[in-house]
């Protein structure tokens, strides 16, 4: 499929998800293979402009990750040009447009969900954009701010009219955030009353959902915490769609992914051959070596992932435990081989944290 002059090579894409879906976990998720787009973390359009380091540094993206398509949010029409400008000068496939966060703080600043209160300035934004760039410009949106003010259709039409070459519908409102169920059903509407592509995204937990929803009428899927429970669903759904068993995802598999992105994390912000990491041209501290909080960060990060990444394994309970007592790196790595090979019989306790 196409979006734009861009090929995907599956018609099944990462979401973002703020704070989750960072480089390092994109590029293993493309290494197990069924993904067609990875999309960032939203990126602020005025820190965009601006320049500043910490927002340029959520906009980074590696040659692995291709096609890649950086979501920016923002509510002034300028602003979000000269954001798409800087997406386009880092060599970006696609700019994506959030207009489906319910985060109040994101909503305020006329930006995320709240601008499906206002279609026509949200189609205005986008024919900035679109004017502005040569890269496809998509936008992704709920269902509508709330039950009253369901408009996604309306929306979806108007920024099609305004340029957009895709859209991606979450098939709840901003009221439900992540509660109740997405409705599919007005997704597939869309899909059935648009000529660009359209996404979906909602509900995906299993490889099944996704070939269901696929199956809906929808162009592609856009997954988020179900590929943070389970990195390999995308691989299992194109197993799916090509008739194919879907394969099977051993304990060490699953302990290797997890020290995989440890491994990765450590090397954030670490020197790389050239060309092998896309930077806006204003991040001038990208490379500077691992400062003494390095290590908490990594630990951190791996504390946010597990509590997605435990849900459904056998004592998964035991492990996230474990892991938010870590102390160190090192602590990390042998509470996560000792698990994977204990399964059932594991016992967080021989994992007491030691001092440094």
């Amino acid at each position: 499929m196409k979006i734009g002059s861009v090929n995907l090579a599956s018609p099944f894409a990462v979401a973002p998800m703020a704070g989750m879906t960072d480089t390092a976990f994109r590029r293993l998720v493309k290494r197990q293979g069924g993904c067609g787009l990875v999309v960032t973390e939203m990126v602020s359009s005025e820190g965009l402009v601006r320049g500043i380091d910490r927002t340029l540094e959520y906009a980074e993206y590696t040659e692995p990750e291709r096609p890649i398509s950086i979501q920016i949010f923002g509510g002034d029409p300028d602003k979000m040009a000269a954001a798409a400008q800087v997406v386009e000068g880092m060599g970006a496939d696609i700019v994506d447009v959030n207009m489906g966060c319910p985060v109040p703080k994101i909503a305020k600043h006329h930006a995320g969900c709240s601008l499906m209160r206002e279609p026509a300035h949200a189609a205005t934004v986008i024919a900035a954009m679109t004017k502005a760039v040569k890269i496809p410009v998509t936008v992704k949106m709920r269902a509508g701010w709330n039950d009253a003010e369901k408009n996604a259709s309306t929306l979806a039409r108007m920024v099609q009219d305004a340029g957009a070459a895709a859209v991606a519908v979450h098939g709840r409102t901003a009221a439900q955030s992540y509660s109740g169920w997405a409705d599919w059903d007005l997704v597939a509407r869309i899909a059935d009353e648009l000529t660009i592509p359209v996404f979906g995204s909602g509900d995906c937990i299993e490889p099944e959902h996704v070939m269901e929803r696929l199956g809906s009428g929808v162009e592609g899927v856009l997954v988020g915490r179900g590929v943070l429970r389970n990195p390999w669903i995308l691989s299992q759904a194109a197993d799916l769609a090509a008739g194919r068993t879907p394969r099977v995802v051993t304990r060490a598999e699953r302990g290797q992914f997890l020290l995989d992105y440890v491994n990765l994390l450590l090397t954030e912000r670490v020197r790389e051959p050239q060309g092998f990491r896309h930077t806006a041209a204003d991040l001038a501290q990208v490379f500077r070596p691992a400062h003494p909080g390095h290590a908490r960060w990594v630990i951190n990060k791996v504390r946010a992932l597990g509590s997605w990444y435990t849900k459904g394994l056998e004592s998964g309970s035991h492990l996230r435990t474990a892991i938010n007592g870590a102390e160190s790196v090192d602590h990390l790595r042998e509470i996560i081989s000792t698990f994977f090979c204990a399964g059932a019989d594991f016992d967080p306790s021989p994992c007491a944290a030691s001092s440094f």
